[in-house]
């Protein structure tokens, strides 16, 4: 660009070129000299190009500072790395599908309070973290397209004096636009926030997912049992199988926080434009894309060779009390209003307590004292698999229901959404 705009001779430019192309050969096979006395990476490429060339090497800097340098670094970086971890959600995604459709007829109990509330399809409680992940799917998307701007020629601060041709190299670098303030363009750290933002949604959705699976895991629920490749022992208790990669999810979740709580904390005071502060933006960053890029493969991996116990699962679910809901719904197409059958199943359920029945356990006749529609067989609202059939409302647990889950899934994949 700067050759086509006669800011420098063409032919500088070729060699310009060609020691780059050399330096970066050197980069790829170990043999670049780094030199830590020069301050940065682009020092130590500006020296190597002048040893290679001589001194028009040092026209490689013309019309750029290392303010809208290292920025550019920053939105190439995190446009690159934001198509790995976009992938990796995306296997995440397909793995809980797969297993959604794996299990597709198995039960277990929904909780509120971490109390048994109401049977759920198994398929319809893995399809919840479907969801979730295309959520920040969408908002790594939206990162992504804030960090497509390109910020080289903003100089310093105020641009340049050079003619320079930005839509071109914004052309040539793949941005499909470009900073229009130049102040902006070297004070702008929204893309990382974005990014660190999404960072924390995300790993608090598999901070959840990796709780529920270390408490199915334990010997009083036993629903799953992770497979020995993600799980250790105990140095001192032979029979301890330890859930350790959900635990280490679920512990990643203060790092990534404080990465993003860190930069946030970094830039609210910072006046316009470029402050030294701002190359605390860095670590946590890297760090966190790092995070990611291991940690969605391993997950899905973990989901994917972990085992269901279908027994344990639907003995737990075998308890009326999950039922309750549509006793006190049954009361209402009988014209009770939902407060009263409320109040009314509510006293069922001490009675039972007190007396250690279950709700299929009380007779026709026992049932009618708490109100007279009870004296009719209900024994189909106290069936979990009715009462799962009874949910087709759209979004709901019936099997027809979560069919139209798997329809709309399918449908993100096939369309790319």
């Amino acid at each position: 660009m700067l050759a086509e705009r006669n800011i420098i001779d063409q032919s500088e430019a070729v060699l310009i070129i060609e020691g780059l192309n050399e330096i970066r050969e050197e980069m790829l096979d170990g043999s670049f000299p780094f030199d830590l006395s020069f301050e940065d990476i682009h020092m130590n490429i500006e020296k190597r190009l002048i040893e290679k060339v001589g001194v028009v090497g040092g026209k490689l800097h013309t019309g750029r500072s290392r303010n809208d340098q290292v920025a550019l670094d920053m939105h190439l970086y995190m446009l690159e790395e934001g198509k790995s971890i976009m992938s990796g959600l995306e296997g995440l995604q397909r793995t809980i599908l797969n297993l959604a459709e794996r299990y597709k007829g198995f039960l277990i109990p929904g909780y509120t309070h971490m109390q048994r509330a109401q049977p759920l399809l198994f398929s319809h409680h893995l399809l919840t973290y479907f969801w979730m992940l295309q959520r920040d799917r969408q908002r790594l998307h939206g990162a992504l397209k804030c960090a497509d701007l390109m910020p080289l020629g903003a100089g310093a601060l105020a641009g340049t004096g050079f003619p320079l041709d930005r839509e071109k190299v914004a052309e040539e670098l793949g941005f499909s636009a470009l900073y229009e303030n130049s102040i902006d363009a070297v004070s702008d750290r929204d893309y990382i926030l974005e990014f660190l933002s999404f960072a924390s949604i995300l790993i608090m959705h598999l901070s959840r997912f990796s709780e529920e699976l270390i408490t199915w895991s334990t010997a009083e629920f036993g629903f799953i049992e992770l497979d020995d490749a993600y799980t250790t022992g105990s140095s001192m208790m032979p029979q301890k199988k330890n859930p350790d990669v959900a635990e280490l999810v679920r512990g990643k979740s203060g790092r990534i926080y404080g990465a993003l709580f860190a930069l946030l904390t970094v830039m609210k005071g910072l006046p316009l434009a470029y402050n030294k502060d701002m190359q605390e933006d860095k670590e946590g960053f890297f760090n966190t894309v790092d995070t990611l890029k291991i940690m969605l493969p391993l997950f899905a991996e973990m989901l994917e060779t972990m085992s269901v116990n279908r027994v344990r699962m639907e003995a737990a679910v075998d308890d009326d009390y999950l039922c309750a809901t549509d006793l006190a719904d049954y009361l209402v197409r009988r014209q009770v209003t939902f407060r009263d059958a409320h109040h009314i199943v509510g006293q069922i359920i001490a009675y039972c307590r007190e007396k250690n029945l279950r709700l299929r356990e009380l007779d026709d006749k026992t049932r009618s004292q708490f109100h007279p529609s009870l004296a009719d067989n209900i024994d189909a609202l106290l069936d979990p698999i009715k009462v799962i059939e009874a949910r087709k409302s759209r979004g709901g647990t019936a099997p027809e229901a979560v069919n139209r889950q798997f329809e709309l899934a399918r449908e993100i994949f096939n369309n790319k959404l």
